[in-house]
């Protein structure tokens, strides 16, 4: 152990794993303590040392400890093991857990004050989960991805006070998301989509969650009143591929829909899209909706769970499996003048800057009753 480390003092961050979203996710807690005197370790129990993720986690250190599924079931002994004698390398004052498993192995191996960011309903709806939940309240801080898992955590864990329950919402930085993005024309011809199609894109695994059925069924509907040329554009891969593709030739619009498959890093071709339509049922945030708005796409989502949350009041919200009423916001979107779409745009734009930026939610974290109260009773100060 360095004299440095002794005297340096970090933040210790716990990921499951960096597939999906949760490598973004590791990197928007991490920036959270850029520009302080405190440095950043993020673990990831999960996964193969990645050159490419450890940049990725904009972290002064990665360790990637490799766990495969196994290691994960049961009393995770060995995690335990392994994150105590890390949490003794360092003079760490703070622990953010991502998901469930990270925040029970911080929890037992460190005694660590621990954020547990969630990042879906019903993590503590299991009552051993309730149970274990209590018997740390006095260490823990639960955030949630949005009011809606918030109150989520909430209903599950009555009693608790409600600034040890708040939200962060998930969010993205928006300049560097801005960068990475394939210009409309390039990304059309990478996705293997018409030039002069009207494209409705969605992105997410082909998963009853994501009831793509009714963004199907609602497009179909829609049809007869889009542009002659309108194509449905669905990317991911998952266990419904079969029965979507049914319910494509059932409805006889296999000539206007395009199964994309899996798109790797597929938000950078975003602006391949006119539209873009989330149908989730309970989206617990809705991180693709971020990043079809920083591409400038007009986004429609299901008007419940956090995807209403980003998308109220700059998107299009229907029902929950409603696909007639998911037919009028396509065929609405279809019909916008270059001025309303500009409007639309610049809406999109101030609500990201404002509520799901870097710099928004970094004032909003330092602000969280709980937080500040951690962070006092440990000496920090931001």
């Amino acid at each position: 152990m360095s004299a440095s480390n002794i005297t340096q003092s970090w933040i210790l961050q716990i990921c499951h794993g960096y597939d999906g979203p949760f490598l973004d996710c590791a990197r928007q807690y991490a920036s959270l303590f850029s520009g302080t005197p405190y440095k950043v370790l993020t673990v990831y129990l999960t996964g193969r040392a990645d050159a490419v993720v450890e940049k990725g986690s904009a972290s002064d250190e990665v360790v990637f400890l490799g766990y495969d599924s196994r290691d994960m079931r049961g009393l995770k002994l060995r995690a335990i093991r392994d994150i105590r004698r890390l949490s003794r390398s360092r003079s760490f004052t703070l622990c953010i857990a991502h998901r469930f498993k990270p925040t029970y192995v911080a929890c037992l191996a460190t005694g660590l004050p621990v954020i547990a960011v969630n990042h879906a309903f019903g993590v503590y709806r299991r009552r051993v989960r309730q149970i274990f939940a209590r018997l740390f309240r006095q260490r823990l801080t639960l955030l949630g991805v949005s009011n809606a898992v918030r109150d989520d955590i909430r209903t599950c864990l009555p009693g608790w006070l409600i600034d040890r329950v708040a939200t962060l919402y998930n969010r993205l930085d928006v300049a560097g998301a801005e960068m990475h993005l394939v210009e409309r024309r390039e990304a059309r011809l990478a996705l293997g989509l018409p030039e002069d199609a009207w494209v409705v894109g969605n992105v997410g695994r082909l998963h009853p969650d994501k009831d793509q059925a009714t963004l199907i069924r609602g497009f179909a509907a829609a049809l007869p009143s889009l542009p002659a040329n309108s194509v449905l554009a669905i990317a991911g891969r998952g266990r419904l591929e079969k029965t979507l593709k049914s319910l494509v030739a059932d409805l006889s619009i296999e000539e206007r829909t395009v199964f994309l498959g899996q798109v790797p890093d597929v938000r950078r071709y975003f602006r391949a899209f006119d539209a873009f339509a989330l149908s989730s049922d309970h989206e617990p945030f809705g991180m693709v909706l971020l990043e079809a708005m920083v591409a400038g796409v007009p986004v429609i989502c299901t008007s419940c769970g956090g995807g209403r949350e980003v998308a109220e009041g700059v998107g299009s919200l229907f029902p929950l499996g409603r696909p007639d009423k998911l037919a009028e916001c396509l065929i609405e979107l279809s019909r916008l003048s270059p001025e309303g779409a500009r409007e639309i745009r610049q809406a999109m734009r101030q609500r990201l800057t404002e509520h799901f930026s870097d710099r928004a939610v970094r004032q909003q974290f330092w602000a969280l009753p709980a937080v500040k109260k951690l962070m006092d009773q440990s000496g920090f100060c931001e």
